[in-house]
């Protein structure tokens, strides 16, 4: 049976690096199943999950990623779990949309956190405002939500956040 690893890499950004990594996960006999990668501030960082067939592929993919080092990409390999074993519950998708200011991903995560909800995703990012030019913050998350988490009563702390930071919030719900 496959094992899930997940692998974190960042390193200074050129042509080529994914490729190397795909050569080194297909080396590996693996298969590439899911990632993230981006470039910010010119270096390339991302997260992917891989699944190798036994121990030897974990090793051979070791070494594989070795290749990768010698171009300046550094990897970390992590055991992956098995997500059946996650807890059930709802999934909440949150947008936030707002004039960028300093501690807006602090305050909705602490309010998040309070509640006992887990952030799956999340996605951030500053671009211009069309009306203004001044920096737009948008953020996209979704959220995993304990079987007796009170859903209204984030939404109600969400809500709180936003009219202190001035942003605006928008949700939508999955069970």
């Amino acid at each position: 049976m496959p094992r899930s690893y997940v692998l974190t890499l960042i390193g200074p950004d050129s042509p080529g690096l994914v490729e190397r990594l795909a050569e080194a996960v297909a080396d590996a006999g693996g298969n590439w199943v899911e990632s993230e990668m981006s470039r910010l501030a010119g270096q390339f960082a991302g997260i992917l999950r891989v699944q190798l067939p036994g121990e030897a592929s974990l090793e051979k993919l070791r070494e594989g990623l070795g290749a990768c080092a010698k171009h300046g990409l550094e990897v970390q390999v992590h055991a992956g779990r098995d997500e059946a074993d996650e807890a059930p519950g709802a999934t909440l998708h949150l947008e936030v949309v707002g004039s960028d200011r300093p501690g807006i991903v602090r305050e909705i995560s602490r309010a998040i956190a309070a509640r006992g909800v887990n952030v799956v995703h999340l996605e951030t990012r500053c671009e211009g405002a069309p009306w203004s030019g001044e920096a737009l913050f948008r953020a996209s998350a979704t959220l995993s939500l304990p079987e007796d988490a009170d859903e209204a009563a984030l939404r109600e702390d969400l809500e709180a956040i936003a009219l202190d930071l001035m942003v605006e919030t928008t949700w939508s719900s999955e069970q």
